[in-house]
């Protein structure tokens, strides 16, 4: 091998450091310290002969190595994670299996979990997340994935959730430094919070283009502007107060709603064109949990539709 397989704790240190774009937090999360850290990722640099972070006055930045190595890091703990579990799993009726893609797992799905506990005392419900494209229950023992699509799925039992919206979002005291934006073209002139992974993922291209902004006006501003690899570390930025992330309905409406981010222009919505569906291999459906908690999925879909203006049922 040309390239040596880096230790664990250092894989650890630069899945978390992505995912936080800080050292400080990621010692914090691992319980070690920021030099360590550091130094971990150094090693990992002289390793792999790529650097990893660019060093910047508002924070640490991944370069375009960084994101398409901490992506591959974070895949590999999802899959052992979730590969362990399977091994030392012994089936049993109250346990149930969902997979879910990790924004809407963290966003929406986890705080809304205790109601399906409450009312199914004895229910196991084991969660892990899957940022793939499509849906394949190959190698899987999942009993229901939450995906985003547009319900084509042959073969499978599909239940639809609810629809989904998109919008600009910051931080309130973001707006108290740079003012409030008058107009969805005036975004050009902030820092805008951009994924660069666009799988599922709705686009300032696509909002900027049904606001009626002119592509010419949007373009250079787009291309100029930090890249996250997922949703949570968009919006996590967002809230560290570094610019205005374009958010799903579903993965910000709740820190809409308490305060802790401010929607922009509330009067234009912006339908996403995919929504969110529950999908159980053949077979599956119609076992008593599984059949529970997708009947779960789609009332707490609707209960959400109802509570928040611009979701769609």
């Amino acid at each position: 091998m040309k390239y040596h397989t880096a230790p664990a704790a250092a894989l650890k240190a630069l899945e978390a450091s992505a995912r936080h774009l800080s050292f400080t937090r990621a010692a914090g999360e691992l319980n070690v310290t920021q030099s360590a850290i550091s130094h971990q990722i150094k090693h990992l640099e002289e390793l792999w002969d790529a650097k990893l972070f660019e060093r910047r006055k508002k924070g640490l930045e991944l370069t375009p190595a960084g994101r398409a190595l901490a992506a591959v890091v974070r895949d590999f703990f999802t899959r052992l994670e979730d590969t362990l579990e399977t091994i030392h799993h012994t089936p049993d009726d109250t346990v149930l299996r969902v997979e879910a893609l990790p924004s809407f797992a963290v966003k929406w799905l986890v705080p809304r979990l205790q109601r399906f506990r409450e009312a199914h005392g004895d229910a196991d419900v084991w969660l892990s997340t899957s940022m793939h494209e499509t849906v394949s229950f190959d190698g899987s023992d999942a009993d229901i994935a939450v995906h985003m699509s547009r319900g084509e799925y042959p073969g499978y039992d599909v239940e639809f959730i609810m629809n989904e919206s998109i919008f600009p979002v910051c931080r309130p005291r973001f707006l108290e430094t740079h003012g409030a934006p008058e107009s969805p073209a005036d975004l050009v002139n902030y820092p805008l919070l951009l994924r660069h992974h666009e799988i599922l993922t709705p686009t300032w291209e696509y909002w900027f283009d049904t606001a009626g902004v002119p592509e010419d006006v949007y373009v250079k501003a787009l291309s100029e502007e930090s890249h996250f690899p997922d949703s949570n570390m968009a919006l996590q930025a967002a809230f560290d107060g570094q610019g205005v992330a374009l958010a799903r309905g579903a993965h910000a409406w709740d820190d809409v709603g308490s305060g802790r981010l401010v929607r922009l222009f509330p009067d234009f919505e912006c339908p996403f064109n995919l929504s969110y569906f529950a999908i159980s291999p053949p077979g599956r459906a119609e076992k008593p949990l599984v059949k529970a908690f997708r009947e779960w999925l789609v009332a707490e879909g609707r209960r959400f539709c109802e509570e928040y203006e611009g979701c769609g049922t």
